[in-house]
């Protein structure tokens, strides 16, 4: 009375989707993995160019202590003038 073609349908349509989702997941792990690498390359390559400009600037000080207090005194006071500007036109807004 019942016919179990549905089910045999069912069953081949199972196996054939097996595979492909085998190999997409396999795509979505190798594609995350890229990522993480590349995340953690770039995260290496920061720390080592941050290294070197702080060894960079370290070495600055240390060969022209009084240029570098004097970028260091003009730098806070580019900094105090502009919050300066923001705040009194904060104040008037």
């Amino acid at each position: 009375m019942f016919s179990n073609k549905p089910l045999e349908q069912t069953s081949s349509l199972a196996d054939q989707a097996a595979p492909l989702l085998s190999r997409a997941t396999e795509q979505a792990s190798a594609l995350a993995q890229r990522g993480v690498n590349s995340i953690r390359d770039t995260s290496q390559q920061l720390r080592e160019n941050a290294l070197r400009a702080s060894d960079s600037t370290v070495n600055y000080i240390k060969d022209e202590p009084l240029k570098a207090v004097l970028i260091a005194v003009a730098t806070g006071a580019a900094l105090m003038a502009m919050a300066g500007m923001i705040i009194r036109s904060r104040n008037r807004g």
